[in-house]
């Protein structure tokens, strides 16, 4: 009798098991990352209000515009299990994970500083640099050592074994952060790891590229501290929202024609200017531009009653941050654009009333 009750007992767990899953239900001390409703604890950075949306028990991206969800607080040392699922059949479909990373893009891209945790299918160069089966890499600033040194010589840690399953299918991913290093196990073995990260503390992101790619079961166990340093800890959030889509003029007004929203980026075609919907008190403008190789103008920007004339470095982005003072009267956010002006990663921040 004490066998057949063992056995209904084991049967019953692998029957309570998710359709996939390669590992057993998370250890006593996890935490659900994501409430199985909607978007609670997590913050849509720079992308479009229906780019990330809960569909049943799961976390969809379209894709469309490249961009991040992060979670709402920062994390250190912890354990992270989920998993993950392209619905591409044949075509490369990419995503990630951003661990310890920070609130806003990086100049010029519409991803963190961070250490990023592949999640790809279908893509295999022939001199295999990079593979669909758990890279892990540093992006956009941050550093890291690969446990294994990458044949180019970069920052980069290739999988000991190919393990990711196609389109259609469930992957599990276990992902161990601790005092700067990173192991990811992808479905029940690990196979890649870094170490020495900088920063290893900071939030942690779901990725959109381009392909819509669905999330689910995602649960934290966080592990002592190890004491980071300042300049090992990600930036803190300051409350920016983004006022670009990605994908369109919404929020901002113009002359039809003169401005075009394509792949994250404004682009003007001549000099009429943009500007956004509302009116914006005391606060913080921040956002990227740039102008075209030849240009002999830059761009100006209206924010606060002040109006910023910017000089050119032509060809050369920047991130322009616009400290719209205590005692300026609440007015219009404009940029004011020579021919050929792009602009990405536009967030404001107002600053707190007393």
């Amino acid at each position: 009798m004490r066998a057949v009750a063992l056995t209904l007992a084991v049967a019953a767990v692998v029957a309570s098991l998710p359709a996939g899953a390669d590992e057993p239900r998370s250890a006593p001390g996890f935490v659900p990352l994501f409430n199985g409703k909607d978007l609670s604890g997590w913050v849509n950075v720079n992308c479009a209000p229906g780019t990330f949306f809960v569909k049943g028990d799961e976390i969809v991206t379209t894709g469309d515009p490249t961009g991040f969800l992060r979670t709402d607080r920062q994390y250190e040392n912890f354990e992270l299990e989920f998993e993950w699922m392209h619905v591409e059949p044949e075509k490369m479909a990419n995503s990630g994970l951003f661990v310890w990373g920070d609130p806003l893009p990086a100049v010029a891209t519409p991803y963190t500083r961070g250490i990023e945790v592949q999640v790809l299918i279908n893509y295999a160069p022939k001199d295999r640099w990079a593979t669909s089966h758990g890279d892990i890499f540093s992006i956009w600033g941050a550093k890291c050592v690969p446990d294994r040194p990458h044949p180019k010589g970069i920052e980069r840690c290739l999988p000991s074994e190919d393990r990711v399953k196609g389109g259609g299918q469930w992957n599990h991913y276990r992902v161990v952060a601790n005092d700067g290093a990173i192991k990811l196990s992808v479905n029940g073995k690990e196979v890649s790891g870094v170490s020495k990260c900088n920063p290893r503390k900071g939030y942690l992101a779901l990725e959109s590229e381009g392909a819509e790619c669905h999330f689910r079961n995602l649960k934290l166990k966080e592990l002592p501290s190890t004491n980071p340093k300042p300049d090992e800890v990600a930036k803190v959030r300051e409350g920016h929202k983004s006022l670009f889509t990605g994908l369109d003029l919404s929020g901002w007004k113009t002359e039809e024609g003169a401005w075009t929203a394509a792949g994250g980026v404004l682009k003007a075609a001549g000099t009429t200017p943009l500007v956004a919907d509302g009116e914006f008190g005391p606060g913080e403008l921040v956002y990227d531009w740039r102008v075209p190789e030849k240009a002999t103008r830059g761009m100006g920007v209206e924010a606060g009653g002040q109006i910023l004339a910017l000089t050119p470095a032509p060809g050369k982005w920047n991130r322009q941050v616009v400290a719209i003072p205590a005692d300026a009267r609440r007015g219009r956010i404009a940029f004011r654009p020579s021919p050929g002006l792009e602009i990405m990663n536009v967030f404001y921040r107002e600053s707190k009333g007393k």
